[in-house]
């Protein structure tokens, strides 16, 4: 019996186990530390260092060795969930400024490793158990983590534990860490910020009294009590965040701004003298950049900017370079574009734009003195490539056509890259002393047992939609016709089509079983500018769906073997959403869905991402109607299946209760798969497995797909389906 490429796909949690990932680099540019498990299915990552001179690796921190455990506090493992992590052992790390301890938690144990030369084995401090997100302060002498509602800092020369700040008795108060739509929506997972001196914390000051309170239970443990989460839906409150200055002396300042018009607290950089503070208002179409002086806990507007939509959060920004000048980004003339300017030029106006207007920037990596390193599409968004501004002008770090990220300090850049020449993701590290040379730090992912991706990327129509198809391997062009199966996400911060064949391996997979599978990035999707992206403004339904339907008959038109006559749609989240949308409002198109965690009322999704698109419900409810699923059951007449995690917290299994509830009304026949003790990520193996072996089986039997050939005994099975398997 051969293994198939569906448990192949869960047990090395999507090929992602054995790559390095989370690299930091010293000051210097001599280390490189990162993470990395020991083979493609070994889910533990350990902490290793890389010498940029040799090219030698030593490992830092194993947890098999630390005897830390793999048990996971609630904190840790809401902080899982939001970033959608799915390995073990050490999966995040914080460094001190000079990149020579690292500190990281174990099963609510805090341990801190030398990431020196001397190699001395990582110890465990005395913090509290329960201890959550541990980061040293910059001169490596202590510390902070977050516990029991608190901030806590312990001194490494005297391991004495004190508290920082901590609740006054309100259970619903919590000092150090990040609410829910900071996690989920904004980015940002931390709720606390060392000054470079390492004498004081900002602290963010979470206050949920005012969020509803909404309980997950565990149907199949009716013995459980359901689990609360306060989870702040379109239109309700959300959490109160503010910011105090905690010194080490024991004396708070708290820092004020008009948190009435600038409820979120988007993110903080103390990398600079005075910390840089960005908040946006409830309804995101203003965004202010805040200076701060902390001895006073008053700040000053460094820039305002506004959008008659809303305004996008883009990773890495704010920043300092080492001149003093600020990293930053802005709207203009139809582009995301850098500003690396002076504070002043910020506050008058006058900073201009580094980039050009055919550059859309996705991200900024890293400041390295005066040099940001940061990723951006030009006129082709399926690729996304580093490029450094600095003092020797805007260059690209890579121009191959692909998908790159990386990291910057002390010359020395980590590279990133994906191509659609080669599988996986190659990572290598190059350094200003040596041009033209490079070390390959090894990855031990495994490889896909699966035909080589290699999908017709093209655009679509006026718009110009960025669209893949994939056909069997096995298929000879003109022999047959295909069914389709349209494979997409479709919805805002995500893209499908990239120049990067692992972005494709699960839709091969599903072409293997005999489908031609059709992959489009319509209007809202990322990488095209602001224009396109807030062609969704007030409707998440009408123009995604128009432009699924467009690539389709596009692809239709490029490909003779489509047979338009049998197209199924599968889709998770929004993709979910979208699946479901497609058969109930354009039957004529679809005949057949699998909905995964969709979205079905937008009401009852979370108020940052949900009111940046369709405004609040009480104010803009014809919006919110127009949008959900509810109002549509009665039209479903194709074959519909729904999937839902009970456990999920970010897309909760109502979305798909209560759909099922209007298509049992209205008397529509469909499928409901609840997934038990599943959140929204689906981690289990045996789940994930299963999840692509069912939905492919479902879309087979409803389009009249004929199964795919069988393989000889002895070869990988691709799909789990295959006589011999």
């Amino acid at each position: 019996m051969t293994e198939s490429f569906p448990r192949q796909q869960a047990r090395t949690r999507r090929f992602t186990l054995g790559l390095p990932r989370s690299c930091q680099i010293s000051p210097a540019g001599d280390r490189v530390a990162f993470l990395r498990s020991r083979g493609g299915d070994d889910p533990v990552n350990c902490l290793w260092v890389l010498d940029v001179a040799t090219g030698a690796e030593r490992l830092a921190a194993d947890p098999a060795a630390l005897g830390g455990g793999m048990a996971l506090t609630k904190q840790e493992k809401g902080r899982r969930e939001r970033v959608r992590e799915q390995a073990t052992g050490v999966v995040s790390f914080a460094c001190d400024s000079a990149l020579t301890l690292a500190a990281f938690v174990l099963a609510g144990q805090v341990f801190v490793a030398d990431l020196t030369a001397s190699g001395q084995a990582p110890r465990a401090i005395p913090a509290r158990p329960g201890a959550f997100d541990p980061r040293p302060d910059p001169t490596g002498q202590r510390v902070a983590y977050a516990c029991d509602g608190g901030v806590r800092v312990v001194a490494l020369d005297t391991d004495e534990d004190s508290l920082l700040v901590g609740p006054a008795g309100a259970e619903a108060v919590a000092f150090g860490l990040a609410e829910f739509v900071a996690a989920e929506e904004m980015g940002r997972t931390r709720g606390y910020w060392w000054a470079p001196d390492g004498t004081a914390l900002l602290v963010a000051r979470v206050d949920e009294t005012a969020v509803q309170r909404w309980h997950i239970a565990d149907p199949a443990n009716p013995g459980r009590a359901p689990a609360e989460v306060a989870y702040p839906a379109a239109g309700t409150a959300n959490a109160d965040v503010s910011l105090l200055l905690a010194g080490l002396d024991g004396g708070t300042v708290r820092l004020e701004w008009d948190r009435a018009a600038f409820p979120y607290l988007v993110t903080v950089n103390w990398d600079g003298t005075d910390p840089l503070i960005v908040v946006q208002t409830r309804d995101q179409r203003r965004m202010r950049l805040l200076s701060a002086d902390p001895g006073r806990g008053t700040v000053a507007v460094l820039r305002e900017d506004t959008d008659e939509h809303w305004l996008d959060i883009v990773p890495g920004v704010p920043g300092w370079t080492g001149d003093g000048r600020i990293v930053w980004t802005a709207d203009a003339d139809g582009a995301k574009r850098l500003i690396v300017a002076a504070p002043g030029h910020l506050v008058d106006g006058t900073a201009a734009p580094v980039t050009p207007p055919d550059l859309q920037v996705r991200a900024v990596a890293d400041i390295d003195g005066n040099t940001v390193l940061f990723t951006a599409s030009d006129e082709d968004p399926t690729a996304v490539r580093l490029w450094r501004y600095g003092p020797e002008g805007l260059v690209p770090e890579v121009s191959e056509r692909g998908v790159s990220t990386g990291r910057r300090a002390g010359g020395t850049t980590v590279l990133f890259s994906r191509s659609l020449a080669e599988p996986g993701v190659t990572v290598t590290v190059r350094t200003d002393r040596r041009p033209g040379e490079e070390i390959t730090i090894a990855s031990f992912a495994e490889q896909p047992a699966l035909p080589v991706p290699r999908p017709d990327l093209f655009t679509t129509g006026g718009r110009e939609i960025r669209t893949a198809v994939l056909l069997p391997s096995w298929h000879e062009p003109g022999s047959a016709k295909l069914p389709v199966l349209l494979d997409p996400y479709g919805g805002p911060h995500h893209q499908e089509v990239l120049a990067a064949q692992n972005a494709f391996t699960t839709s091969q997979w599903f072409a293997e079983q005999g489908f031609a599978v059709v992959v489009a990035d319509g209007r809202g999707t990322p990488g095209r500018g602001p224009g396109w992206d807030r062609a969704v403004a007030g409707d998440l339904a009408g123009p995604v769906l128009e432009d699924q339907v467009a690539a389709l008959a596009a692809a239709a038109d490029r490909c003779a073997d489509l047979d338009t006559g049998r197209v199924g749609i599968r889709g998770w989240s929004f993709g979910g959403y979208l699946a479901a949308l497609a058969v109930l409002r354009r039957p004529d198109v679809f005949h057949a869905a699998v909905a995964g965690a969709p979205v079905t009322d937008w009401r009852l999704y979370d108020t940052h991402y949900t009111e940046r698109y369709l405004g609040q419900p009480g104010e803009n409810g014809i919006a919110y109607d127009n949008c959900s699923l509810l109002g549509d059951a009665p039209k479903l007449q194709r074959p519909l299946l729904l999937i839902h995690g009970l456990a999920d917290d970010n897309v909760v299994a109502a979305h798909t209760l209560r759909l099922s509830a209007a298509l049992l009304a209205a008397g529509r026949p469909h499928s409901v798969l609840p997934l038990s003790g599943v959140t929204h990520m689906t981690p289990q193996e045996e789940v994930a497995e299963n999840l692509l072996i069912l939905q492919a089986g479902f879309l087979r039997n409803a389009l009249l797909a004929p199964a795919p050939p069988p393989r000889p005994r002895g070869v990988a099975s691709l799909t789990g389906l295959e006589t011999g398997s």
